[in-house]
């Protein structure tokens, strides 16, 4: 196999900086040949021969390294992707976005630097997985409960970082992010907020610190390399209840939205409550050849038999209650006979203690791998994520459904998605699962990934998040005045990093450098 070498840089050179940061790393901790580079591929790729390949990994385990690196970097002007632990599955893996960039792997970055129970907070590293921050808080017998994601094997900081979602009270991550510490393309080590001053007793407590808010700037983007974050924890309730709501009809969706958003808005439901279509709810407790053994979607006879046995709804939510006892009885109460008016709804719900699902944990902080059991709905089976945002809206969330399942459906693939409620807003997650050896279904996948994003667009919505194969499709999609806001973001690229070494093309932001590349994938 030939080597594959960064983009715009000599041999000689690459060579040079690789050499340079075997002395800073330690010779082991500088991969650049199989099967040491294997694990930086895309391993849920829909791309065929042009996936792109990293050239070599680097991986520090302290902020110091980090600054060398990047020195090292900037004066070969090799770019470099950083990750946390690479597993941001169904969005890109631990896959850069232009062949022949290095690897920064932050992964034995892994210190939980502090966990304060007095102000409910964590301070930690990129590596930090939320297994290992869950296990800490349980060792030392602390008071707090995390929010995770599903699955919970990821990073803490980089689920953050890409405004991941939780299922507590505190599923806003990068809302409850408090604090980063942060090196510049240059090799510069700033922090934001009140870490900008020095002996700041404040850093993980207030976010804003004097000036400008930059956090956000560090999100979704290329201007820097995260080192460590803060991050608010939750409180231990001191009752929780996880409460689910099945619902027998398709066209009940509306009214569900509709009765929920005073509730959501208000906080009487606190947390990311959820609707899972049929097959997300089925998924868990099932396979598809248990009802359905044919081509193509699963037909509305065998859809409605699969509800039938597995005593599940057409649409099901999930959310939780959490605070003394007698106000989530209450609460529960009161939601109960709210949701009551929906003809034919059940209602089901558990405490710590009783037989809980991997959903349930989720609602209550424990990170779990659960949600990788879906995957054996179809043999063989990966994806990717198609993510748009909508208003919490009965008649919007119909709208996307039906946009969304007709074109699924339409190429061949069941509707796998869910409703996730925010403050204001609902993402709509549509797992799109096909068969990794089979290129037919491959293609297909991009297709219809590729007609949803500009379906979406002229209707209004638009993706939080995207696979790297379709981050400059989706970055085209955000076009108001001739695309303001990606033109201030790749200002500020080309002036912070000049040589554009820092994760070129991610969420679109393509330095001048290497603008070329802009739009050769997806």
């Amino acid at each position: 196999m030939a080597r594959i070498l960064p983009l715009s840089v000599a041999e000689r050179d690459f060579d040079l900086a690789l050499r340079e940061w075997r002395s800073v790393v330690g010779p082991a901790n500088v991969v650049d040949s199989s099967p040491g580079l294997d694990g930086y591929r895309d391993a849920y790729s829909p791309l065929e021969d042009n996936a792109p390949q990293a050239s070599a990994a680097v991986l520090p385990n302290s902020v110091e390294q980090v600054q060398e690196v990047m020195r090292i970097a900037s004066r070969y002007g090799v770019p470099v992707w950083p990750i946390s632990t690479g597993r941001n599955l169904a969005y890109g893996g631990a896959a850069p976005r232009m062949s022949g960039t290095v690897m920064l792997d932050l992964k034995r970055m892994n210190r939980i630097l502090e966990v304060n129970d007095k102000y409910c907070y964590a301070l930690v590293e990129p590596g930090v997985t939320y297994f290992d921050l869950y296990r800490h808080i349980q060792e030392k017998k602390l008071p707090l409960w995390l929010s995770v994601p599903a699955p919970g094997w990821g990073s803490v900081l980089g689920n953050a970082l890409e405004r991941g979602l939780g299922y507590t009270p505190y599923g806003d991550h990068f809302g409850m992010q408090c604090g980063m510490e942060v090196v510049l393309a240059n090799g510069d080590l700033m922090r934001t907020g009140m870490g900008a001053m020095d002996k700041s007793e404040s850093w993980q407590l207030f976010k804003y610190g004097f000036g400008p808010y930059i956090d956000g700037l560090f999100t979704q983007s290329n201007f820097g390399v995260v080192t460590k974050m803060g991050m608010w924890l939750m409180p231990a309730p001191q009752d929780f209840l996880s409460c689910s709501i099945y619902f027998e009809n398709e066209e009940d969706l509306e009214q569900i939205v509709e009765v929920m958003r005073p509730l959501k808005i208000a906080l009487a439901i606190p947390n990311a409550a959820t609707i899972y279509s049929a097959v997300v709810k089925a998924a868990s407790l099932s396979v598809r050849a248990d009802f359905y053994k044919g081509e193509g979607a699963m037909p509305p006879d065998a859809l409605r038999k699969m509800i039938s046995e597995l005593g599940i709804g057409f649409w099901n939510l999930s959310f939780a209650l959490y605070g003394p006892t007698q106000i989530v009885e209450g609460q529960w109460a009161m939601l109960q006979q709210a949701f009551g008016q929906i003809k034919g709804a059940r209602f089901q719900a558990k405490r710590l203690g009783d037989d809980l699902t991997y959903r349930d944990l989720l609602q209550a902080g424990v990170p779990n791998m659960g949600e990788f059991n879906t995957l054996n709905w179809v043999p063989n089976s990966v994806h990717m994520d198609f993510s748009p945002i909508s208003a919490l809206d009965g008649a919007e969330a119909v709208k996307q459904y039906k946009m969304i399942s007709a074109r699924a459906n339409q190429y061949g693939f069941d509707y796998f998605g869910a409703f996730i409620a925010g403050w204001r807003e609902m993402h709509h997650i549509f797992a799109l699962g096909f068969n990794k050896d089979s290129q037919d279904e491959k293609a297909r996948a991009r297709k219809l990934f590729a007609e949803l994003i500009d379906t979406a667009a002229a209707e209004g919505y638009g993706e939080y998040r995207t696979h790297l194969a379709f981050m400059d499709r989706v970055a085209g999609t955000y076009g108001f005045n001739d695309h303001a806001a990606l033109r201030f973001s790749e200002t500020i690229k080309n002036a912070i990093d000049p040589k554009g070494i820092i994760a070129p093309g991610k969420q679109g932001i393509w330095p001048q450098r290497f603008a070329s590349e802009r739009g050769k994938l997806g």
